[in-house]
């Protein structure tokens, strides 16, 4: 079973004032952290959706073996880094995409190979990370959905999508510390506790 994953990272980071993706992080970046715990998981190629900021943040993960997607649309939202992504590895057929964001720095590789065995078992329907009962990203789409993933629309990313396909979804329990780091608050809090 071929999976990619997709690591959306092309948001401004307006409540940060900062370049989100580029934060220290364990003698890494943000994103970097997140490539590299992709990397070392049992998927079969990384790829990573940019868009603000792209120069900066591609050369801070060039040495990487990930392939990168710019997304010059990424103001439109996460919908449109997603169908960005979507598109960019039709060609290569694999058999799922798993979507993850570049701002959840506990999303290691443990919890991703989760999500993978999970799909391998259940390679028809979707693999979603519950949130008290919300399904959302991390996720693994089988290809059978990705053309309905390229009619998503907005910054509500896959959220809706999972939610009201709730049939198809098989629920994974998120770790509690699944958090997003959106705000200077969240980062600060985040090195914190780690």
């Amino acid at each position: 079973m071929n999976i990619a994953i997709l690591i959306l990272a092309a948001g401004g980071s307006s409540r940060m004032k900062a370049t989100k993706q580029l934060l220290p992080i364990d003698n890494n970046t943000m994103l970097g952290l997140t490539v590299e715990r992709a990397l070392n998981s049992k998927a079969n190629k990384v790829f990573c959706v940019l868009g603000a900021h792209s120069e900066d943040i591609s050369k801070s993960i060039a040495d990487y073996n990930v392939k990168v997607i710019l997304n010059s649309e990424f103001e439109k939202g996460l919908s449109s880094s997603i169908i960005k992504g979507i598109e960019s590895i039709k060609p290569y057929s694999f058999n799922a995409v798993l979507i993850t964001l570049a701002d959840q720095p506990n999303v290691d590789t443990e919890y991703i190979n989760t999500l993978i065995d999970t799909s391998k078992k259940h390679s028809q329907h979707i693999i979603a990370s519950n949130y008290s009962g919300n399904y959302g990203v991390p996720a693994i789409f089988p290809s059978k959905f990705f053309d309905q993933l390229l009619q998503l629309k907005g910054d509500k990313g896959a959220k809706i999508f999972l939610n009201s396909n709730s049939e198809t979804v098989i629920a994974v329990e998120a770790k509690d510390q699944l958090i997003d780091i959106d705000t200077r608050e969240d980062y600060l809090n985040y090195l914190k506790n780690t």
